[in-house]
């Protein structure tokens, strides 16, 4: 399955590997993609994830994220 987040408050290419590194140690994650300039993350994951728990991880860490449809 590939979720997709939108996420606001990028402020520098850091956000990008931390948010990268939170995502990927969910279990079930199989690969993560942020996007620094538009704010999108694409997360690639078996269907034992919660896409709302993404984003969750990603708001938690600072960056307001909702699911978004594809």
């Amino acid at each position: 399955m590939t979720t997709l987040l939108r996420a606001e408050g990028f402020s520098c290419p850091s956000c990008v590997d931390k948010l990268e590194k939170a995502l990927n140690r969910v279990d079930g994650v199989e690969d993560t993609t942020v996007h620094f300039t538009t704010g999108r993350i694409t997360v690639d994951h078996d269907d034992t994830v919660d896409p709302q728990a993404l984003a969750d991880i990603v708001t938690k860490n600072g960056y307001p994220a909702r699911v978004s449809a594809m």
